[in-house]
């Protein structure tokens, strides 16, 4: 069988998230679905790189799937777009070697955060960004982000602790301002779950003045998330990109 690997780019508001469960539509389910239209085969197992949550987006979502079918990998991406509706389209595939697997092979992650920071809400960013109306202070949200950059434990970054270890390496966290936007992006070689968000509400609590960018370190070493900034908004997330 051919192994194929896709990147996938979707708008996750009107989704329960990336994976296929019983209490909504998912992008894994929509997706998986279309491919067997497709193909004409009645099993087809979409193999993501990791779960994204309701109302997250992704710019290069990567998936896998083994197939039977003849239609070149140009071809699939068509083809597949044809089923799909417009929040979400697959903009690459390849044939990749049969031991390739979209999680277990990935090295690293990107994501970006987007705050919109002004005092008025946007109609036309409600779904893409996190509205702070309070001025931010960009330059101490960059001061405490370089405490989180390494091989470090993010236990309180976690929520919904499994017993698995918390240790990850970050090797980018960047606060980059313009105008009334901060994007803050980050990528490492794993994340723990609403990891990216709950480094998020702590920054932005760092940004209003209600913590100093030094307690980051401290912060890391007592592992309670009770301790750290709220998880911030789902919509304001995208999976940049997967790396092999």
């Amino acid at each position: 069988m051919r192994n194929v690997k896709l990147v996938i780019e979707y708008d996750g508001t009107g989704y329960a998230g990336w994976q296929i469960q019983p209490n909504g539509v998912s992008i894994q389910g929509v997706v998986q679905d279309a491919i067997a239209e497709i193909t004409g085969e009645r099993t087809v197992r979409l193999i993501g790189s990791g779960r994204t949550d309701a109302g997250v987006h992704a710019a290069g979502q990567a998936a896998n799937f083994k197939t039977d079918t003849n239609i070149p990998a140009g071809g699939l991406v068509h083809a597949i777009n044809t089923k799909l509706p417009p929040d979400i389209a697959i903009v690459e595939a390849e044939d990749v070697p049969g031991d390739f697997h979209a999680r277990y092979s990935a090295i690293s992650k990107t994501y970006r955060y987007t705050i919109l920071n002004r005092p008025v809400r946007s109609p036309l960013e409600r779904n893409r960004s996190y509205l702070v109306r309070q001025q931010l202070d960009s330059d101490a949200m960059r001061a405490a982000a370089a405490h989180l950059i390494g091989e470090l434990d993010f236990a309180t970054f976690q929520s919904k602790p499994n017993g698995k270890p918390s240790i990850r390496t970050v090797t980018r966290l960047d606060v980059e301002a313009s105008g009334s936007r901060i994007e803050i992006t980050i990528s490492a070689n794993g994340f723990l779950y609403n990891m990216v968000r709950a480094i998020v509400g702590t920054l932005v609590e760092v940004g209003l003045g209600k913590r100093e960018p030094n307690s980051i370190p401290d912060l890391l070493r007592s592992k309670d998330r009770s301790a750290a900034g709220p998880t911030a908004p789902p919509h304001g997330l995208r999976l940049l990109e997967v790396e092999y």
